[in-house]
C-alpha cells in the first residue's frame, strides 16, 4: 500500500475522534489534541498551551519509511522530542500499534488501536462520578488528620494541650508511613512506563525517572594492593579512607570501578508541584460539600458521625499501650 493511501486513511480515522479526545506523546506523555485536519497536515495543540502546531504529511512519510526500513517496528527511543505527537497520530490508523511496554511503534495487519488516546477529562468533569473510599490506610489517617488539624489550632502548637499535640503527632507519622509505603508501589508501577529522564505531567504536578549512583569501597586490601600497584605507597593509605583515595584516584591510571563497588538504581523523583491547581481543587471539593442537600447530606452526616466515633477511640489516652493500638488500626 501506496503511502498516499495509507494518509488518508489515518486522516479519516482522525476525523472519527470525539472533539473532547485527548492524545498523549508516547514518551514525555504530553497531553494534547488535534485541533484541524488539513489535505497536507494535521493541526494540534498541547493542553493548556495556545500555540498551534502543524504535523506535516512529508514528516509522517518519513516516520512511515522509517517504520519500514526497521522490518515493521519502530523504536521511539529514537524520535526527536518534537516529533512524539507523529507516532501518537500515526497509531490512530488501524495498521499501527505504539507498545509502551517495548517502546516501539510497530505496523501489524491485526493492530490492538491505539493506546494513547485516552478518554481523559478535566476535574471538572469527573465531580459527578461515583466516589468510592478506598480500603487503604493511608485514606483512614488521613481523614483523621484532616479533622484532627480541624478541630486544634496548629498555627500556635505552644498553646496547644499535650494529649492534642501526641494525636496529632501519631496521626501525622502514620500517615507520613503509609503514604510512603503506597508511594514505592506507585513508583514501581512507574518506572516501567517511564522511558527517558523527560518530565511525565499530571494534573498536580510532574515526574521523571533518574539515575541514583552509590558507590562503597571494596575491601581495604584489595583497594591497598590496587594502589600499591599503581605506585602509590602502602603507608600513604595506612587506613583506607574515601577522601584519601579518591585524592590518589586523581594521580594514577586506576579507575573507580578499581577500588569501588558502584551500584546504580532507577527511581522517580517528583519534579514539580502545582500548587495553584491542587488549591484550586481543594476549594472545588469545599464548594462541594457545602452545597450537599438531601440524601447526599445524611449521608454524609453519617459518615461523619462514624469519623467523630473512630476520632474519640483515638483520644481517649488510657495509656501508652492502648493509645497506640487504636491510632495504628484503621
Amino acid at each position: 500500500m501506496t503511502f498516499n493511501s495509507t494518509w488518508h486513511n489515518l486522516l479519516e480515522n482522525i476525523e472519527e475522534l470525539p472533539a473532547d479526545a485527548i492524545l498523549v506523546t508516547p514518551l514525555s506523555r504530553k497531553a494534547f489534541r488535534v485541533t484541524d485536519v488539513q489535505e497536507h497536515r494535521v493541526l494540534m495543540q498541547y493542553r493548556d498551551a495556545d500555540e498551534t502546531i502543524p504535523l506535516q504529511k512529508d514528516q509522517f512519510e518519513t516516520l512511515y519509511e522509517r517504520i519500514s526500513d526497521s522490518r515493521g517496528a519502530f523504536n521511539l527511543d529514537r524520535l526527536p522530542p518534537d516529533a512524539e505527537p507523529y507516532a501518537t497520530v500515526l497509531s490512530l490508523h488501524p495498521r499501527f500499534e505504539i507498545d509502551d511496554r517495548k517502546g516501539t511503534l510497530t505496523e501489524s495487519d491485526q493492530s490492538t488501536g491505539s493506546p494513547l488516546v485516552e478518554a481523559q477529562s478535566d476535574s471538572s468533569e469527573t465531580d459527578g462520578v461515583e466516589r468510592e473510599e478506598p480500603d487503604l490506610d493511608v485514606y483512614a489517617d488521613a481523614l483523621l488528620l484532616i479533622d484532627a488539624l480541624e478541630r486544634h489550632d496548629v498555627t500556635h502548637l505552644e498553646n496547644a494541650e499535650t494529649p492534642a499535640l501526641v494525636n496529632l503527632y501519631t496521626l501525622l507519622s502514620d500517615v507520613q508511613r503509609n503514604a510512603n509505603d503506597l508511594r514505592k508501589d506507585i513508583r514501581s508501577v512507574l518506572l516501567g512506563r517511564l522511558h527517558h529522564d523527560q518530565p511525565v505531567s499530571g494534573q498536580f504536578g510532574s515526574v521523571q525517572r533518574t539515575t541514583r549512583r552509590n558507590r562503597s569501597l571494596k575491601d581495604d586490601e584489595l583497594v591497598l594492593n590496587a594502589f600499591e600497584s599503581a605506585g602509590i605507597e602502602r603507608d600513604r593509605l595506612t587506613t583506607v579512607d574515601s577522601s584519601k583515595v579518591d585524592e590518589a584516584l586523581e594521580v594514577t591510571e586506576l579507575s573507580e570501578t578499581d577500588v569501588y563497588e558502584v551500584e546504580t538504581s532507577e527511581y522517580v523523583r517528583k519534579a514539580d508541584v502545582d500548587e495553584e491547581e491542587k488549591e484550586g481543587r481543594l476549594q472545588g471539593l469545599k464548594d462541594q460539600l457545602a452545597a450537599t442537600e438531601g440524601e447526599e447530606a445524611d449521608e454524609l452526616r453519617e459518615e461523619i458521625e462514624e469519623l467523630e466515633n473512630r476520632i474519640a477511640e483515638l483520644t481517649e489516652f488510657q495509656s501508652g499501650r492502648s493509645f497506640h493500638k487504636s491510632s495504628s488500626g484503621g
